[in-house]
Formats: structure tokens, C-alpha cells, sequence
């Protein structure tokens, strides 16, 4: 759950790593104000979003599936066996 959380966070904020490395590319300083508009910043915030969702969706489709039973942990003849799916 917590990967899930990283993956969801790193897509978002990708477009304004960018932004910022497209500035630093142009020679200009990325962290004055006039280069962060409130237009600029919504679209990102968009564009973010949007990566994020898309993220969480291609992830869930793609994660491997588990088939078959699961039994969970349990003591046998004083020997603990973990939880596993057969």
C-alpha cells in the first residue's frame, strides 16, 4: 500500500520536476515566482492528476493475481506454518 502511495506521489509531482528542469535548461532560476502563475500551477496540477490516476489504474490492471485458496497461518504439532495460498 505504501509503493502504491510513492508511485501515486512521484507521478504527480512529475510534471513539476519538469516544469522546473525545463527552466534550469533556459538558464533561469526556477524558484522566482513569476514563472509559477497561478495558470501555470493549475495545469500542472492537472496534468498531475491526471499521471497520478492513470498510475493507480495502469498499476491495478497490470499487479500479479494471486489464484487459488488461501490458508491462513496456524499451528501444527507446536510449529507454526504462515498463511500461504494453494
Amino acid at each position: 500500500m505504501l509503493r502504491a502511495a510513492f508511485e501515486s506521489v512521484g507521478l504527480f509531482l512529475l510534471p513539476f520536476l519538469l516544469f522546473a528542469f525545463y527552466l534550469v535548461l533556459r538558464l533561469r532560476y526556477p524558484l522566482e515566482v513569476e514563472h509559477w502563475t497561478q495558470g501555470r500551477v493549475a495545469r500542472l496540477t492537472l496534468v498531475g492528476l491526471v499521471l497520478a490516476l492513470a498510475g493507480l489504474i495502469a498499476f491495478g490492471f497490470m499487479q500479479r493475481r494471486a489464484k487459488g485458496v488461501y490458508v491462513p497461518a496456524h499451528m501444527e504439532n507446536g510449529v507454526l506454518i504462515p498463511g500461504h495460498i494453494e
